[in-house]
């Protein structure tokens, strides 16, 4: 009777509870937390290992199955594009507009080394360097990496080569493909049935680690990101959600468990199996989901982008550095252009960031004192990433016409209401009529 109590409770409240006894434990027995470690990269690492061979899968039945071609999938990726530069630029003006009216760098003190700061300012990524690294080389080679931009890359290209194939080789390298996607889509659900585990340990870990006493020295820095974020919500993702007639109740059923693990976890990736398998639930056709999703975590990075506006005028203030409104636009915009395309990179906002203090003459130490309270904010900034992408999925959808009816079933699979076995296999569906709300 036990067992049966505790199947019924859904895979999100498991997930809140085991964050509540993580911060427990890294809390009170700090020194036992750290030796959770092995338990969340566990947990990280088998989430990692389902990304390529789903992208891969999805992208290219979604794209050949259907008989689409360049035309097709080069208007799907312009508008995708079109959509991420207008909601990160409004991000960047949010996060702007919270630094300059809160002030939170005035009255901090830049003691900490800039060791740091030059370390990562030396990863740097520059416009050329992201064009080459867009190809891969090797697909293997960008496969084991988890370079996901390169696997989109040549995925596109083989989907769009298969195509053009005819008779029995095409057939059988598609439904290889298909059924590729299905079974990963069935290991994503067995995967998270260990998910709270893995992400209480996570947060057992980055408690142990840094202490909840380090909210209270940088307290201020950490709430303007968490308002502006809110802002951010409600002033551009909630409105684009109704213009496009995204169906809220669903969407926020479907993103809540997604959220919660890169919140818990500040890996995008570890995020990415679902919420490409809630999006697809929903409604979003495959090969949108396959193809926008992992496109907007290079290019649509929502709340690192407003991270990255809050902490470098943030360090101008804390050092003293007046910064006029042409020089804080201008930061802005180098920062929308050196931001794109670092995904894969560790620590990647904290990289950006060291590269931006550097091109303006700013203290690096103010990279030293944020990393304090790096993965609090992480935490904010990475839930938002995944939810402005799933969002973008389901905008996508709506504006091809493409939005289909929703698999309420593979929802309650996700949340260990449904057995995985239960589950039909997803219909390919590339070119569904909308649907009427």
């Amino acid at each position: 009777m036990i067992y049966k109590n505790l199947r019924r409770i859904p895979l999100t409240t498991w997930i809140m509870i085991s964050m509540v006894v993580g911060v427990l434990i890294g809390t009170f027995a700090p020194a036992f937390a750290m030796k959770l470690s092995p338990v969340s990269t566990v947990f990280l690492r088998m989430i990692k290992s389902i990304i390529v061979p789903l992208i891969f899968g999805t992208l290219v039945v979604g794209i050949a199955g259907h008989g689409d071609d360049m035309k097709r999938v080069g208007r799907l990726a312009l508008k995708s594009i079109i959509y991420f530069e207008i909601v990160t630029t409004l991000a960047l003006v949010i996060g702007l507009a919270a630094v300059n009216l809160v002030r939170p760098g005035v009255g901090v003190t830049l003691a900490a080394s800039a060791e740091a700061g030059k370390e990562l300012a030396h990863n740097t990524q520059t416009g050329t360097g992201f064009l080459e690294h867009l190809v891969p080389t090797s697909f293997f080679d960008a496969a084991a990496k988890n370079e996901i931009l390169q696997v989109v890359f040549f995925a596109v290209i083989f989907a769009v080569a298969l195509s053009k194939v005819q008779g029995r080789s095409k057939e059988i390298v598609l439904a290889g493909c298909e059924g590729l996607a299905d079974v990963m889509f069935k290991f994503t659900m067995i995967v998270m049935r260990f998910a709270p585990f893995g992400i209480g340990a996570a947060i057992a870990v980055t408690v142990g680690q840094s202490g909840l006493g380090v909210l209270f020295n940088l307290g201020k820095l950490i709430l303007t990101l968490y308002g502006a974020l809110l802002v951010f919500f409600l002033a551009v993702l909630l409105p684009v959600a109704v213009l496009f007639r995204v169906p809220l109740r669903r969407f926020i059923r479907a993103v809540r468990s997604p959220a919660l693990i890169a919140f818990s976890t500040t890996s995008s990736e570890a995020a990415l199996p679902l919420a490409m398998q809630s999006m697809e639930a929903i409604g979003v056709p495959r090969r949108i989901v396959a193809f926008v999703m992992p496109t907007g975590y290079s290019f649509n990075l929502d709340g690192s982008t407003l991270y990255l506006a809050v902490a470098s005028v943030f360090v101008a203030q804390a050092a003293g550095v007046p910064m006029t409104l042409t020089t804080q636009l201008f930061m802005m915009l180098t920062l929308m252009i050196t931001s794109k395309g670092v995904a894969a990179v560790p620590r990647a906002s904290l990289v950006i960031l060291s590269g931006t203090l550097t091109t303006f003459g700013l203290p690096l130490e103010g990279v030293a004192i944020i990393l304090g309270v790096d993965a609090l904010m992480d935490m904010a900034r990475t839930s938002t990433n995944l939810i402005g992408n799933c969002l973008a999925t389901v905008v996508m959808a709506r504006w091809e016409g493409e939005f289909a009816e929703p698999q309420p079933e593979v929802l309650l699979a996700q949340e260990g209401l449904l057995p995985i076995e239960a589950v039909p296999p997803a219909p390919r569906t590339s070119g569904a009529a909308p649907t009427a709300f």
